[in-house]
């Protein structure tokens, strides 16, 4: 179990803060008359002790209170042109930012737990002691804002008024950083005291990028505090390290809805978008996907947007699933974007009206940014993250350098987007009625299989397996992403996995309210299925067709296959979905291709997740069940069909 308010609060130990008139002191030294006026009005203590002692930690020459207004947010992105964190573009309020070239994703070697005698970390961690915690801490962060303006922002991860929203400070000397917020956040400043008070608690993120210089980066480090829900980022500048509203949050919301949730909420890796179904029909889905593996472009895939990254999921009183984004803007991935797979994002990307950060892409001649696969004639010169670039350049292993890094991004507020839902707002949540489970899978699973059974969906978010992205820095390789949230997993996979088993079979969940759970794979190759090509066995857009036959499913509107793995589409319901949804022809030899059971890689697939389970501790007994029955099964095909089953057979 993990033990709240256990040990020593670092922050004010080192600050040495502690009550709010010491901290009003602090306030007067290092605040301007109006600064001061506005940290007046944050009544809550805790925040103003927070606040002070990362002030006393970091001893910023001065501190700015963002309240949101649109005098703040402009003060912000000056500041960020100001010391060359951004600088604008030719298209108005576009800037670009460039992260240290070493640092292109998360730092998960430098990235921590800090962890109390005794208390068990995920497996999948690294944990570092409190008293060795405090000790790097206090001799990297001690003064590292000397210099600099600490600028200090109020924020809601989820809609005000919503029973699972998280109140969270963010407090960085990173006018980068704070002006992500404003586009990804609430800034509730002005309702910050009722939030923290009803909900009981805040999240508190501290960071500098202190000389943002690449030899800082051996001692660049993120830490999490469990016990006091606050995170320390040091010597870092990539949003995943930095942004800690983001992921480093995400992580306290895993904690809190494992160990004080009871079985009624989650906070999970997921996508929320609403598609159209029948006679006005919208349906809500949550889908989990790994970093980089297309999670925003199905998000944009239906019809009403809330997000494409994060979800906070609650069972209510009238026994629905209910899902919010914490987020209200988008931190996505570009590579591959491009008017085929996204065009709703790339009229926003390419068109003036919205205010975009870019990170990491090129900037060509023009002033344009540029990225890899957006489907556009490629530039011949420009400027990444690594300094001048032309066209051909190649590495000291004379390997092609591609014009922009594969983790680039864009940031922007999901209100541009022309299918954004208002539902996002609200504190009701919208009711979940899909929930999907995918990974970057070559050569394994068919496109989409619903789960027979929610245990039985548990365990297809349990077994995700994918391909390494660039969202890692040093990450390579085929790898287990158990629910594509293991990363952001702080406790144990088994009470992590217990949590699930118990939300999803919950008998508060009415009959008729029942989530469909699947698998979705838009990476099956053509060569995995008895071509010879490394090309997708499909296109992109087809993912239209794959969530709109699990939207049918969810009301029963189309036949199923029922196979050890989970219920398969019949083909004439796809035939008839692939001509209505995108248009598009859907021969019965590619339907075969796709939905065959492949069963010695499947079982292969089984045996992975029982082995790497195996050696986990306490994990429910209720994991390892499952998957026997779905080997036993699928071993029992293959003495009756073959090792390649396919749907005709099943069928019967």
């Amino acid at each position: 179990m993990l033990e709240r308010n256990k040990g020593i609060d670092i922050v004010l130990e080192i600050g040495g803060i502690k009550t709010v008139d010491q901290a009003m002191k602090v306030f007067q030294t290092r605040m301007d008359g109006e600064n001061l006026k506005k940290i007046k009005k944050i009544t809550n203590k805790d925040a103003l002790l927070k606040i002070a002692n990362s002030i006393e930690m970091c001893e910023p020459d001065s501190v700015f209170i963002n309240s949101g207004s649109k005098q703040d947010q402009q003060f912000v992105k000056n500041l960020a042109l100001e010391k060359g964190e951004e600088a604008a573009l030719p298209m108005k309020d576009h800037t670009i930012h460039f992260d240290l070239k070493d640092e292109q994703g998360r730092i998960i070697d430098r990235t921590f737990y800090i962890a109390n005698e005794g208390e068990q970390i995920s497996s999948l961690a690294n944990k570092k002691l409190r008293n060795d915690a405090i000790r790097e801490i206090r001799e990297i962060m001690v003064g590292i804002m000397k210099g600099k303006v600490m600028i200090v922002g109020f924020y809601m991860r989820g809609p005000m008024g919503a029973p699972v929203s998280n109140p969270a400070i963010e407090i960085t000397s990173s006018a980068y950083v704070s002006h992500s917020a404003e586009l990804l956040y609430r800034n509730i400043f002005d309702a910050f005291n009722p939030e923290a008070a009803r909900l009981g608690h805040f999240f508190t993120n501290i960071h500098s990028e202190g000389l943002n210089r690449t030899e800082d980066l051996p001692n660049a480090r993120v830490f999490m505090d469990r016990s006091y829900w606050t995170t320390y980022s040091m010597n870092c500048t990539y949003a995943g390290n930095t942004l800690l509203l983001k992921k480093g949050n995400h992580r306290f919301a895993v904690d809190k809805a494992v160990y004080e949730g009871k079985g009624m909420e989650l906070a999970e890796h997921m996508f929320i978008t609403g598609l159209d179904g029948p006679n006005g029909r919208i349906t809500w889905f949550t889908g989990a996907a790994p970093s980089g593996c297309g999670k925003t472009t199905t998000a944009m895939a239906g019809s009403h947007f809330i997000g494409d990254d994060l979800a906070q999921m609650w069972i209510d009183e009238k026994g629905s699933i209910r899902s919010i984004n914490p987020e209200a803007g988008i931190f996505g991935i570009v590579e591959d974007v491009n008017r085929e797979g996204d065009p709703m994002l790339m009229e926003l990307l390419r068109k003036p009206g919205t205010e975009v950060i870019w990170s990491n892409v090129l900037i060509d001649e023009n002033g344009v940014p540029q990225w890899v696969g957006n489907g556009e004639e490629p530039p011949k010169k420009g400027k990444n993250f690594q300094g001048d670039w032309v066209q051909g350049m190649k590495d000291k292993n004379g390997k092609a350098i591609p014009c922009s890094h594969p983790n680039s991004r864009c940031t922007l507020s999901a209100k541009a987007l022309s299918i954004y839902s208002e539902v996002s707002e609200s504190p009701e949540g919208a009711e979940t009625r899909v929930i999907t489970y995918s990974g970057r899978d070559s050569d394994t699973m068919p496109p989409v299989w619903a789960a027979l059974n929610p245990d039985q969906g548990v365990v297809i978010g349990a077994s995700i397996v994918s391909a390494a992205t660039a969202t890692e820095v040093g990450a390579t390789g085929v790898k287990r992403a158990p629910w594509a949230n293991a990363p952001f997993i702080p406790g144990s996979l088994a009470d992590y996995m217990d949590i699930q088993f118990q939300f999803f079979g919950n008998r508060k969940i009415a009959a008729d309210k029942k989530p469909v759970m699947a698998g979705l794979n838009y990476f099956l190759t053509d060569q995995a299925r008895g071509g010879t090509s490394k090309k997708l066995l499909g296109e992109k857009k087809d993912v239209k067709v794959w969530l709109a036959w699990l939207e049918r499913h969810a009301h029963q509107e189309v036949g199923v296959i029922e196979t050890p793995i989970g219920n398969l589409p019949v083909y004439e319901d796809l035939k008839m979905l692939f001509q209505t949804i995108i248009q598009k022809e859907y021969p019965k030899e590619l339907y075969t291709r796709q939905f065959s059971l492949y069963v010695d890689n499947i079982v292969a697939r089984i045996d992975l997740q029982e082995q790497a389970y195996g050696k986990e501790k306490n994990v429910p007994a209720r994991l390892f069940t499952i998957l026997k029955k779905q080997r036993e099964g699928l071993i029992a095909l293959k003495e009756k069909f073959g090792a390649i089953v396919t749907p005709d057979q099943l069928q019967g």
